[in-house]
């Protein structure tokens, strides 16, 4: 058995140690690194040929990857999300596609009330005015405009897992909590306390937006120029669901433009971003952090163990314990 992690070069060094410790001591494991940015990425196919289990994080598997496995019965993804991959296809060409159920469900929604935190309150500038600046004085964040945050109205797009603690977490501070989920039972929402609206009722009326759906065909862009000139609190876009759910230029023009007053990005639109020219740095009212609201050691340990499980469940045929399977294939 010869299982591949495929990897960005960004996350070609991690520690590997827990995948190791999974792997069946007749396994062979490896490591595939696929570069966006180079013109040469003939190592990465000739690596995963074989392979017959992909465990994947952040490379997207299209017809050419997809055509490049061999023998490949599954693709095990490292993360709630699957959008990383071309299902269509790969259902075609009988390979599996499974993701973790949960695994870091506190820490992303931890961090999505610390990164709104921030921009409510001005966090980093006052710190960057006491700690570079060395002036000590509360009035250089009035051009901010902070506002007190019990009462505000926060919007949840997709209110699952994370959507639901982060509601749970809003409504602590006092905040009145809305959501946008047509998949989501109302019995759960009305049992959190958080009225179900559509998307243009969300627009308009949250003083946050808070994001957290998987990327899908339907919503690629959902937050793009004629969404945001629908909101009309200006509000703070905290987004800890993908990247590509909003269309980062039209993003920087609602900055521009002053319909958004602040946005906390965990993920841009690309997972691998060339930063040498991203027109959201720089910015007092844009926070931008990589990828990282899921991160814990708990959870680094969680999500290594569980894709690793659900990989080598579904090779030996223990369907019923792969957490989550997204297409119907079986080896």
């Amino acid at each position: 058995m010869k299982i591949v992690l495929a990897e960005v070069p960004y996350t070609k060094d991690r520690d590997i140690s827990v995948e190791r410790a999974c792997c069946p001591p007749d396994a062979e494991l490896k490591i595939a690194v696929y570069d966006e940015h180079s013109a040469d990425n003939s190592a990465f196919y000739r690596e995963i040929a074989d392979a017959d289990i992909i465990i994947n994080g952040y490379v997207y598997f299209g017809k050419k990857e997809l055509d490049a496995l061999e023998k490949c019965k599954i693709i095990s993804f490292q993360s709630t999300g699957y959008n990383e991959v071309d299902m269509d296809y790969a259902t075609e060409k009988g390979i599996g596609v499974c993701s973790i159920l949960d695994y870091c469900t506190q820490e992303t929604a931890e961090n999505t009330m610390a990164l709104m935190l921030n921009l409510q309150r001005g966090i980093r500038r006052y710190d960057e005015s006491v700690q570079k600046d060395r002036v000590w004085d509360y009035l250089v964040a009035r051009d901010l405009h902070l506002r007190r945050i019990a009462g505000q109205t926060m919007g949840i797009a997709g209110l699952g897992r994370i959507g639901q603690s982060v509601a749970r977490k809003a409504q602590g501070f006092d905040m009145e909590v809305i959501a946008y989920d047509p998949y989501l039972p109302p019995e759960i929402a009305e049992g959190l306390g958080v009225k179900l609206v559509d998307l243009d009722t969300l627009l308009a009326e949250s003083d946050v937006i808070s994001i957290h759906m998987n990327l899908t065909n339907e919503n690629y862009h959902m937050f793009d120029k004629a969404a945001f000139q629908k909101m009309k609190k200006r509000p703070i876009i905290v987004n800890e669901g993908r990247g590509a759910l909003i269309c980062d230029d039209d993003l920087v023009w609602a900055l521009d433009q002053g319909l958004v007053r602040g946005a906390a990005l965990d993920m841009l639109e690309s997972e691998n971003p060339d930063l040498s020219d991203c027109k959201l740095l720089g910015r007092d009212n844009v926070l931008l952090t990589p990828h990282s609201g899921y991160y814990s050691e708990t959870s680094d340990y969680l999500v290594a163990k569980y894709s690793m499980d659900n990989a080598l469940n579904y090779f030996k045929g223990a369907y019923d314990q792969v957490q989550t399977m997204r297409n119907p294939v079986r080896g």
